[in-house]
């Protein structure tokens, strides 16, 4: 069966979609089969994957939510999963997602059985992959209380700045909440550094902040996601940091993430 890893943070802009599809294609690097979940209404993942027109997509996540709360049956699996193979020959599942999946949120306080739902449908999936990944929204509404239902881990991304680190605490304390009240196999696999520029002194304060506070209750992976500007040029190219520049010390930096993740098994 494979494992579902929910990447959460509250705060955007901390690379949650950048963690999901470089620890993805860096898991499938090492034989691994992986689908990538776009979970967020911003659709970043999708675009990341090179289709900028998420509007014309015929069937995403949005579509298998809102079919489970109309009680419909799901389409077979070919009609939603994508599959993404680079050049070298990495092969990446993933299933895309558009804006659709802002009224799906809305429509998610009046279902039955709401914080379940995604979860139904990975239930369907799981055997088929190693891991499976879902990229969530930037918020602790119901789409996130989905992902962390349907997970049986946890990632959270973190820069290494003050607001980042400070929204922590309220995260932390919804993941145990999800884990006590509803999924008790969710475990916090750690907390990520991302964006890490470890010659400033802001970056070296808020990391032993961040240490200090949560590091007795929370693991903290060991690799550290380093700052770099070819990050966004390879996501104009609609390719990974480990495609577009292999040699970079990010593309090495989530290879090197990618095999503490398999170690955590």
């Amino acid at each position: 069966m494979g494992k579902i890893i929910a990447v959460v943070n509250q705060k955007g802009g901390v690379g949650k979609t950048t963690t999901t599809m470089n620890l993805g294609y860096a898991l499938a690097e090492a034989g691994k089969k992986v689908l990538l979940i776009d979970f967020d209404p911003q659709s970043s993942l999708t675009v990341c994957m090179g289709y900028d027109d998420t509007d014309s997509l015929e069937c995403t996540i949005a579509t298998l939510m809102q079919r489970v709360m109309e009680d419909m049956e799901l389409p077979e699996d070919y009609h939603y999963i994508y599959h993404h193979t680079s050049d070298s020959g990495v092969a990446l599942d993933f299933i895309p997602c558009s804006m659709e999946l802002s009224a799906v949120d809305v429509s998610l306080v009046n279902a039955v059985c709401r914080e379940s739902i995604l979860k139904g449908i990975l239930a369907e999936l799981k055997a088929d992959y190693d891991y499976i990944i879902i990229d969530c929204s930037p918020s602790l509404g119901m789409l996130t209380i989905n992902a962390l239902v349907a997970a049986q881990a946890v990632i959270i991304p973190v820069t290494p700045e003050y607001l980042s680190a400070k929204g922590l605490e309220i995260l932390l304390k919804n993941i145990l909440r999800v884990k006590r009240k509803i999924n008790p196999e969710l475990e916090i696999e750690g907390i990520l550094f991302t964006m890490y520029k470890e010659r400033m002194r802001l970056t070296q304060t808020v990391e032993e902040i961040v240490c200090n506070t949560y590091g007795q209750a929370v693991p903290i992976y060991k690799t550290k996601i380093p700052y770099s500007v070819k990050v966004g040029e390879s996501t104009l190219q609609s390719q990974s940091i480990i495609q577009y520049a292999e040699n970079n010390k990010v593309s090495q930096a989530y290879q090197a993430f990618a095999k503490e993740v398999v170690e955590h098994e």
